[in-house]
């Protein structure tokens, strides 16, 4: 696996440039002594590697601007795609000391050589609509998600989708209103905030989804955790509720998306790994995710090596059988 000795790992993400994958991810000093005071004490490290196994860290990449700023508390959790002019593009999720670090929005850097960036004008591209999206709630969830934007290009004509993760406003049930949000552009720097793809009222939020096309079918992989679980599925499920990453599987990246059936994909009931990402490799699929918790609740905080992915005719996802869980 990939680990730092003195800092944990954790959310990332990656992308290729000729033979070369670059992984971006979070990161804390262990210094901190308690590993949940990471998230706000994060910044973002870069690694590459030529077989997603042998890694080379190339230290910090990003991090959170001077105060004042709509970013200045944590840059946390987005992903990387290249222009067709060959610039690299950055989507970031940031927070603010103004906010206390409650309300999250979406932030835009560029890079030519993905390791250098620079702040897209104050950096901020992407606020919520409170007519489409959830705003701040206190007492229903303790923060506002508009977080882990996924950008890819758009399969159906000229411009760019950014899935987001995001609630949708007016539910009783905290844990039924997370839904995969939607904004779309024309030019990587402009967006217009849509209609969600996906609020299914079956997880109060669904982290770091990651949608791409594998065969002929799309999928949206995305991770939670069993406290998030709303009461229809947590009955559906039919048995102890898993916290690690699972899937969406629809016809056309739009939707309409379903769950797919069965365990999740990468699902232990102590959330051994957790913000799983599926890579196309020259071989296959892969599967990565970060190392989580122990079996007795102690974080571990770095990235494990691939694992095979099997894409059944039905579409079905599963991971190769050989891999060994951790402990």
């Amino acid at each position: 696996m990939f680990a730092l000795e003195d800092k944990w790992i954790w959310d990332f993400w990656t992308v290729r440039d000729g033979q070369t994958w670059h992984m971006f991810f979070l990161q804390a000093d262990k210094s901190l002594g308690n590993p949940d005071l990471r998230h706000w004490n994060v910044s973002i490290g870069h690694a590459t590697s030529l077989d997603l196994k042998s890694w080379n860290y190339l230290g910090t990449c990003f991090a959170p601007a001077a105060t004042p700023a709509w970013d200045d508390y944590t840059t946390w959790t987005g992903s990387v795609i290249q222009a067709d002019d060959g610039l690299w593009h950055f989507f970031y999720t940031g927070t603010s000391h103004a906010d206390q670090g409650m309300k999250q929005r979406i932030g835009h850097a560029t890079s030519k050589d993905l390791h250098n960036w620079q702040r897209c004008g104050e950096g901020l591209c992407l606020d919520i609509d409170p007519t489409l999206y959830e705003e701040h709630r206190p007492g229903f969830w303790h923060d506002r998600a508009f977080r882990d934007p996924w950008v890819i290009k758009n399969p159906e004509g000229h411009g760019w989708w950014m899935f987001i993760t995001t609630r949708i406003p007016n539910h009783i049930e905290a844990n039924a209103s997370g839904a995969i949000g939607l904004a779309t552009s024309q030019d990587l720097y402009h967006w217009q905030l849509q209609a969600p793809v996906y609020a299914g009222g079956h997880f109060g939020q669904l982290e770091v989804p990651q949608v791409q096309k594998i065969g002929t079918n799309w999928y949206c992989v995305f991770a939670t955790t069993g406290n998030f679980w709303s009461h229809q599925y947590t009955a559906h499920y039919g048995a102890e509720a898993d916290g690690g990453s699972h899937y969406l599987i629809a016809s056309n990246p739009k939707g309409p998306w379903k769950i797919a059936e069965g365990k999740f994909l990468d699902g232990t009931p102590h959330c051994a790994r957790y913000s799983g990402k599926i890579i196309i490799t020259d071989e296959g699929p892969v599967y990565l995710a970060f190392e989580n918790n122990t079996k007795d609740g102690c974080f571990i905080g770095s990235i494990c090596d691939p694992v095979p992915v099997l894409v059944a005719q039905d579409g079905t996802l599963t991971l190769a059988e050989k891999y060994e869980r951790t402990a």
